[in-house]
């Protein structure tokens, strides 16, 4: 069937502005994204040249990301977007994160979580799930905005084995076996690495994940 492609009819006029509105009222309901009040071209100091070079060397597939200042005090500077956690490693549900910490959490990947998996679990690591980075809002019952809100933290929610398991923070951070003493090895080796780590055992908010940032100085629950 031959198919014709004119001038839009009124229906689909019509169509396409429900469309719009639907798009934009979603958009609302989720709360959105503030627009930037300033994006300007990426122009890497060398630290962060070093920092992109040292994750290519990592095996990590990553796009560097304009600076950008959002209304509110949110940011992202000097961030990436990555596609995996290094070599044979996925990562789910990853936006924006800065470089330092980027760099950091594919280390902690490789020679933490990647050698507890084999150690503990019998298995190979193969993807690790995450609940997101950036996030333009403030810390839980607090009025001081998150490191979420600029791009310098990072929450982990599970891991998913070669052998098709699936250890969580919620199902096994107390479950008495393997896969807890996998969780308590990998957290402990976190706080090592970042700035703040927080678990479970912090609060209640951190019921199902980890969170790791930059902030602080070796913070660690």
């Amino acid at each position: 069937m031959k198919v014709t492609i004119g001038k839009p009819t009124v229906a689909r006029k019509f169509f396409a502005l429900i469309v719009l509105s639907l798009t934009l009222s979603a958009c609302g309901i989720s709360g959105g994204e503030p627009p930037p009040d300033r994006v300007t071209p990426i122009k890497p100091s060398a630290a962060t040249k070093q920092c992109f070079a040292d994750l290519q060397r990592a095996g990590v597939r990553f796009s560097p990301l304009p600076n950008q200042n959002f209304r509110g005090g949110c940011s992202q500077i000097g961030a990436v977007k990555m596609m995996n956690a290094g070599r044979l490693t996925d990562v789910t549900n990853l936006g924006p994160v800065r470089c330092e910490l980027a760099n950091k959490f594919v280390a902690w990947t490789e020679y933490a979580v990647k050698r507890a998996a084999r150690q503990y679990l019998g298995s190979e690591l193969v993807r690790i799930e995450t609940m997101g980075s950036y996030s333009c809002r403030n810390i839980a019952g607090s009025n001081r905005r998150s490191e979420h809100s600029k791009a310098n933290a990072i929450d982990v929610s599970g891991f998913v084995l070669a052998d098709g398991r699936r250890i969580t923070l919620t199902g096994n951070w107390r479950d008495g076996g393997r896969a807890e003493q996998f969780l308590k090895v990998i957290h402990k080796s976190a706080c090592r690495r970042f700035g703040t780590v927080l678990s479970p055992d912090y609060n209640a908010d951190h019921y199902n994940h980890f969170h790791f940032d930059m902030s602080g100085n070796g913070y660690c629950r």
